[in-house]
């Protein structure tokens, strides 16, 4: 698969000049290919935040390097780079410019200078895309939390970005926010092959993803498929993450003596299990 981003021993000090300071982010290295879907979880404190903004040059390593298409990430290619990524951030309510839905997808098009005939197919067709395009003249703040979310990322997609980076997008909505949301992310990537990074809290959200890593103190520590990170059980739960719902009730069911496969990562494989083990005889 063809690599579109990586970290290779990257450290990143807030303030690199005081010898007793921690690093934000210390000797990071990984890589994600194109379409591929990568979540980035840990507590608060463990660094996720800061590789979002060295992901996309807000940060600038302190030692080590961010490669973009296999180039490396400087001040030259900067702003070209940056073009070819979307970011949405936590609160979809900080991101509104535009006094109507096509003003604000149209924003960061008419900045970058893109031909107005060409500007409204774009707000059109990803507007369509996040199935918004019937709330052009909406005004933003009459919208719910997650069709705010859904023109946020709209507004990334009208620029055509390789790259869609989600900085904890999902987790000032509401349960059915929430799943709108990841559900148009799930359907751009079958569609179009975007390449996703979601920078989450949200367990649900990292279990959608192709590979997880886990970010603890700064450091890397642990990569994986969903079910090779969340069977980890004590280590992530020791360093301050939780585990999945289904999973915990799993785990109680089978302390009870109730008969099980397995641990599960899912309602859905927990109910099938239970049934098979202990009903369907």
């Amino acid at each position: 698969m063809t690599e579109i981003l990586s970290l290779n021993a990257v450290t990143f000090s807030y303030a690199p000049e005081e010898p007793n300071s921690k690093n934000a982010v210390d000797n990071v290295s990984f890589s994600i290919s194109k379409g591929q879907w990568i979540a980035i979880v840990g507590h608060n404190g463990s660094g996720k935040s800061t590789i979002a903004k060295l992901m996309n040059g807000l940060l600038a390593p302190t030692s080590g390097e961010v490669r973009f298409d296999r180039d490396v990430l400087t001040e030259e290619n900067l702003w070209d780079v940056r073009s070819q990524m979307g970011m949405v951030f936590q609160n979809p309510d900080n991101q509104f410019v535009g006094a109507t839905v096509q003003d604000d997808v149209a924003f960061a098009l008419e900045n970058s200078g893109v031909a107005f005939d060409d500007m409204v197919k774009r707000v059109h067709e990803s507007l369509a895309q996040v199935k918004m395009d019937g709330f052009l003249n909406h005004e933003p703040h009459h919208l719910s939390g997650g069709q705010k979310q859904r023109v946020a990322i709209a507004g990334a997609l009208a620029l055509r970005p390789k790259l869609l980076i989600l900085d904890e997008a999902t987790s000032m909505l509401d349960p059915q926010g929430r799943i709108e949301v990841l559900q148009t992310v799930q359907q751009l990537r079958r569609e179009t092959g975007l390449t996703v990074i979601s920078i989450t809290h949200d367990l649900e959200e990292a279990m959608l993803a192709d590979r997880v890593l886990f970010m603890n103190g700064g450091k890397k520590f642990a990569e994986g498929t969903p079910t090779e990170i969340f069977t980890l059980g004590d280590e992530l739960t020791a360093l301050g993450l939780d585990l999945p719902f289904a999973m915990k009730v799993s785990r109680l069911l089978q302390q009870q003596g109730v008969q099980l496969t397995g641990q599960h990562l899912t309602e859905e494989e927990l109910v099938n299990d239970l049934w098979t083990s202990n009903f369907n005889k």
